[in-house]
């Protein structure tokens, strides 16, 4: 899938946005500000649906709205490791780890090796870094033997 940047005319219903809407809002992002968004917006949108589109954006260095959408790729991958998830999330999240580090740059290579110990070891599991932005704002590698 290529990114690319397109005009953006609104989203039909942000709390459940198409994935061109979604792509083309991540290069005009000041067209409807974050705040403006319903609450909780990144968690509504970190799911399958959307997932590739968020992967292309956290990749793509050019994109404005990159850091949130690495911000919900880490949302992502902290439900993809949950012991309930999905057979196919697993999956997918395994394939967007492996590109990331074979393509991604640092931030990207960072969230991999981030996921690759989370899938070792969920107990680390931090709500703070995974769900609302630590990692993001902080980045960092973390260890397997980190407690956070």
């Amino acid at each position: 899938m290529t990114v690319r940047e397109s005009t953006f005319f609104g989203f039909a219903n942000p709390v459940d946005p198409r994935p061109e809407e979604l792509q083309a809002w991540a290069y005009h992002p000041d067209a409807v500000p974050l705040d403006a968004m319903p609450p909780d917006w990144d968690l509504l949108i970190s799911g399958d649906v959307l997932a590739p589109v968020l992967f292309e954006l956290a990749m793509d260095r050019q994109c404005p709205a990159r850091r949130f959408a690495q911000h919900c790729m880490y949302i992502y991958a902290a439900d993809g490791v949950r012991q309930n998830a999905t057979g196919q999330r697993k999956r997918r999240l395994k394939k967007f780890v492996e590109r990331a580090d074979e393509v991604g740059d640092e931030p990207m290579q960072i969230w991999a090796h981030n996921c690759r110990v989370l899938m070792s070891r969920p107990e680390i599991f931090d709500y703070t870094d995974w769900i609302e932005g630590g990692l993001v704002r902080q980045p960092r590698r973390l260890g397997l033997y980190n407690r956070r």
